[in-house]
């Protein structure tokens, strides 16, 4: 080998190393795993164990959450509830579809993790998207969720098959934003701030009063515009903001982070945020958050009012 080839070679294999210890470093630094001591108890299941619609979780499109992973606690919830929960890692096509009832994809990406470039390019080719636009329009339910920057972009093509406009960056709400933490990523949704915006819906009602979703938290996500006739879900305040590539922002007055619609027969649901339908831990298990998280009590019961909605018990 000559001593140019060698060196291309070394410098080649060193950028490796040193891509793979960066994301070793990014995946401990971050260290979501899901909450293993979150259980949560449902008093009243939709349906008979195993007797609910299928409830189908996309792991094909480098999914950073996943029904044996990051979103087991949510998987194990709807189980609980009834539903029947299974994964997929084949593209979208009629056929792959045509066992759903509910299709549930969780920030697809790009890239195989967030810290990779092409992480927010488009995660699924325009014949999926056609696909699953289709399969919703003839009956189909689908909850799409992608989360802050770089992920909201890649299903951003997806989102807009229904309508749907994704912000793309880091929303901030400084009305709305935790007070106990001071945090104003980790906006809070309740009746009283006008952040629970559709209050008879059902995803927001419930089967009844003991089902109402009276607060919810989100935990740094991206804004949401859905279109006429869709449902706002989770509003965000006129102080919201979206802080954007190259140090840019722009307000997220208007805008939400949940909205719900109905295409043809189908329905959907897309949250611009990930970490509230389930229960993670980070930095050793210290923190929690989402579902398991002191002050988001009602996000468990957001949850279940969706995937209801969606598989059409509500």
């Amino acid at each position: 080998m000559k001593p140019a080839a060698r060196r291309a070679l070394i410098a080649a294999g060193v950028a490796a190393a040193a891509l793979l210890l960066l994301g070793f470093r990014w995946v401990r630094q971050r260290d979501q795993l899901p909450d293993p001591d979150f259980h949560p108890a449902v008093p009243r299941p939709a349906f008979a164990p195993g007797a609910g619609p299928r409830v189908v979780v996309d792991e094909a499109h480098r999914n950073f959450h996943r029904a044996g992973g990051r979103y087991r606690p949510f998987a194990e919830l709807l189980a609980r509830d009834g539903f029947r929960v299974a994964s997929s890692g084949t593209a979208f096509d009629r056929a792959s579809l045509r066992d759903a009832d509910v299709l549930v994809i969780v920030n697809a990406m790009g890239a195989r993790w967030p810290f990779l470039p092409g992480a927010g390019d488009p995660a699924f080719t325009d014949a999926e998207c056609d696909a699953v636009r289709d399969w919703v329009r003839d009956g189909g339910s689908l909850l799409l969720v992608a989360d802050h920057a770089p992920v909201g972009s890649a299903s951003a093509g997806l989102a807009r098959r229904f309508g749907v406009e994704m912000g793309g960056g880091r929303t901030v709400d400084y009305l709305r934003g935790d007070s106990a933490t001071g945090n104003p990523s980790w906006v809070v949704y309740t009746p009283e701030n006008g952040g629970l915006a559709a209050p008879a819906h059902p995803v927001i009602a419930g089967r009844d009063s003991a089902e109402r979703v009276r607060r919810v938290m989100s935990f740094l996500g991206q804004s949401l515009k859905g279109p006429p006739g869709s449902t706002t879900l989770l509003a965000l305040s006129d102080s919201a903001v979206d802080l954007l590539a190259g140090g840019t922002q722009a307000s997220a007055a208007g805008r939400a982070q949940g909205v719900a619609l109905e295409l043809g027969k189908g329905r959907v649901v897309v949250l611009g945020e990930a970490a509230m339908l389930t229960a993670q831990v980070t930095g050793g298990g210290r923190l929690k958050f989402g579902m398991n998280h002191p002050g988001a009590e009602g996000n468990a019961q957001l949850a279940l009012n969706v995937v209801r909605w969606l598989g059409r018990k509500t």
